[in-house]
């Protein structure tokens, strides 16, 4: 179906010139003479986008925006003298303006650049919907079944107030598993605290846990309430619970059993109703072994264990990743992207990625950043450590789910480097591509075939060989 146009002017001739040339162009045109016309238009019938002269009376090119900037992309036609005017309009949301006398193929670029906005922003619309239903939970993403266990366990443990112990490596998505307790237990509606007990000193923690009273130390100006009592009814992150000192483990320890405590330099007793979560990429017990961390503690918050697993654990989600990364960056700079080549993607898919799903979202980034607009993302775009030989002998060999979480009182250690991985043969790299496609097409398995330039009966042969179930 080729978009709609609605061009609103209240000269006729240059309604009528720009019309019938956008026609010729195969877009469907609709006219106005006025303002008013073409609200009209709008509310009765789909329009893809709206070129409409600044200066009309009644119901002016302004009035026009207001209204269709929020559904359709919508080009002024100006006169010079009113340019400041338009750049002003573009503030309020106009895709862009031209002057008198329109010149005609600047007019076709707009239309097509502004066309492919918005059908880059229908998609993503549909993917961010479509990952929402089937391969997300909250703001997590994975369908590997590592990640399936660990949706299972939030489901189990976010209606009740039990402590949560969330494990893993550094950008895992730990604080992503504790929002979706959080939103999913009785507390929602109350306060989500956060602190990050390995960025502040050991002497300003406590304080910034418990609060302080006026003058209890130098700077102390006024009284001051800690996290615990911010949080109260709600819920408290504890990140990087391992670096706290044993002092403060100590007070910790009775927050936690009486839900009470005092402010620093204060002696009245302050209650509070607070569910606890930890997080740590540390080994709990290694800590206790070495002194640093308090065995009754440790036992206090790791009562339910969730470990999530490392990216390299879960490499069936990588695709699915740099397509939600690549959709989401892409449109926030407001460039048009085709997708990620099968040489990309079967890098990404081989990397170890130590900075697990963040590195992973940093490196998509770079890459939108460099890429043409309208092209594909390949190896060039992609950060140079991500880079490795790829040879195309030797498949991809099982990649072992990470243990249940609830089998994990502690992270595991961390095991010695392993041999890199055999790599991706030919058949590899085109199912990726297929199912890469899929996404993108939403689906549509003749969209997806026109994608790839394959027949359709082409593409069902292969997905049936792969055995794809997107």
């Amino acid at each position: 179906m080729n978009a709609c146009i609605l061009v609103i002017e209240d000269d006729a001739t240059g309604r009528e010139t720009l019309a019938e040339a956008l026609g010729e162009r195969g877009y469907g045109v609709r006219t106005a003479a006025d303002g008013a016309a073409g609200l009209a238009i709008m509310d009765t019938e789909h329009v893809d986008l709206v070129i409409t002269d600044l200066m009309m009376p009644g119901v002016d090119g302004m009035q026009v925006l207001e209204r269709a900037a929020p559904y359709c992309p919508v080009i002024l036609v100006t006169a010079h003298g009113t340019v400041d005017t338009a750049v002003q309009a573009m503030k309020r949301g106009a895709f862009d303006f031209v002057t008198k006398p329109v010149h005609l193929p600047h007019v076709y670029a707009l239309v097509e650049r502004a066309l492919q906005v918005r059908a880059m922003a229908a998609e993503n619309e549909q993917l961010r919907t479509r990952v929402a239903a089937e391969y997300a939970f909250d703001r997590i993403i994975g369908r590997a079944a590592a990640m399936h266990g660990v949706f299972q366990q939030i489901r189990q443990v976010a209606p009740t107030d039990t402590t949560v112990c969330i494990l893993g490596e550094s950008g895992t998505g730990k604080e992503l598993v504790a929002n979706a307790i959080h939103q999913h237990s009785r507390r929602a509606a109350m306060p989500f605290i956060k602190v990050n007990c390995a960025a502040i000193s050991e002497s300003l923690l406590e304080s910034e846990l418990f609060g302080h009273e006026k003058g209890s130390f130098t700077g102390a100006i006024k009284q001051r309430k800690g996290r615990f009592e911010l949080a109260d009814g709600g819920t408290l992150l504890m990140d990087e619970i391992a670096e706290m000192s044993p002092a403060l483990q100590s007070k910790l320890l009775r927050v936690l059993q009486e839900q009470t405590f005092e402010r620093v330099g204060g002696a009245a007793t302050i209650t509070v109703d607070v569910r606890v979560l930890v997080a740590t990429n540390a080994d709990l017990r290694e800590r206790i072994k070495a002194g640093t961390f308090r065995e009754d503690l440790f036992y206090r918050v790791s009562v339910f264990p969730i470990q999530v697993p490392p990216l390299r654990a879960r490499r069936d989600d990588i695709p699915l990743l740099a397509d939600y990364f690549l959709r989401q960056r892409a449109a926030a700079m407001g460039k048009v992207l085709g997708g990620i080549t099968p040489a990309a993607l079967a890098a990404l898919t081989h990397y170890d990625w130590p900075g697990n799903v963040r590195q992973l979202e940093n490196a998509i980034e770079r890459a939108c950043v460099m890429a043409p607009a309208g092209q594909n993302i390949d190896c060039a775009q992609l950060p140079p450590e991500v880079l490795q030989p790829i040879s195309p002998i030797s498949p991809i060999g099982p990649i072992t789910p990470a243990p249940a979480a609830a089998a994990l009182p502690v992270a595991a250690p961390v095991a010695p480097a392993a041999p890199r991985l055999p790599v991706a043969t030919m058949d590899e790299l085109e199912k990726m591509a297929i199912e890469q496609a899929l996404l993108r097409c939403n689906g549509n398995r003749s969209q997806t075939a026109r994608a790839l330039k394959i027949g359709a009966k082409t593409l069902y042969r292969k997905i049936e060989k792969y055995g794809i179930t997107l």
